[in-house]
C-alpha cells in the first residue's frame, strides 16, 4: 500500500491552508487582547471601577453608550464609580465575539459584542442593552491596555429599516 503523490500534495495544501489560521488563532497577542476585553465583564459584574478602570492606559478616550467622552483613566474611574451607585447598581455585562486585527505589531483594532441587564436608566435615557464596541489596544510594557473605546448600541439587522420594505399607505 503506497502513498500516491495526489494525496501527499492534497495534505500539502491543505497544511498551507490550515496552518496559518490555526497559528493565528493561537497568537499570545490576541489572546491576551481577548482576555482584556472580556475581563471588562468580569470587572463590571463585580461593580469595581478601579479594576476596570485598570484596563485602559492612563490617557484613555472612552466613549460611552450615550456620547459621554471621557478623557483619561481617573475619569473613566470616577464616572463608573457614579454609574454603579446608581444606574448601573444591578447591571451585568456579557462580552461575545471579540475580533482583532493588528495594525502594528503594539496596535490593534478590537470588536466585541456585549449585552447588558439590570440597567436603571434615568428617564430619557436609552436603556443599554446591546451593542458592539470598538477598542484600540496598545500594548505597553508587554501588557495590553485599551487606549480608545467607542460603545454603540445595536440595532438588530432584521429590525433595520434598510432591511425591510416601507409599508403601504
Amino acid at each position: 500500500m503506497g502513498i500516491s503523490v495526489r494525496s501527499i500534495f492534497g495534505l500539502a495544501v491543505a497544511l498551507v491552508v490550515v496552518l496559518p489560521v490555526g497559528a493565528f488563532a493561537q497568537n499570545p497577542d490576541v489572546l491576551q487582547i481577548r482576555d482584556v476585553v472580556k475581563a471588562q465583564a468580569v470587572d463590571w459584574n463585580r461593580h469595581d471601577a478601579k479594576a476596570y478602570a485598570a484596563l485602559f492606559t492612563e490617557n484613555c478616550d472612552v466613549v460611552n453608550v450615550v456620547g459621554w467622552w471621557w478623557k483619561g483613566r481617573t475619569e473613566l474611574q470616577n464616572r463608573l464609580t457614579a454609574a454603579f451607585s446608581h444606574a448601573f447598581r444591578e447591571s451585568m455585562l456579557t462580552i461575545s465575539d471579540v475580533q482583532v486585527r493588528f495594525l502594528t505589531p503594539e496596535i490593534a483594532l478590537a470588536h466585541a459584542y456585549w449585552t447588558m441587564t439590570g440597567a436603571k436608566m434615568p428617564p430619557g435615557m436609552p436603556e443599554p442593552r446591546a451593542g458592539v464596541q470598538t477598542l484600540v489596544m496598545t500594548k505597553q510594557h508587554g501588557r495590553w491596555l485599551i487606549a480608545g473605546f467607542q460603545n454603540t448600541l445595536a440595532v438588530r439587522s432584521e429590525r433595520s429599516p434598510l432591511t425591510h420594505k416601507a409599508r403601504p399607505d
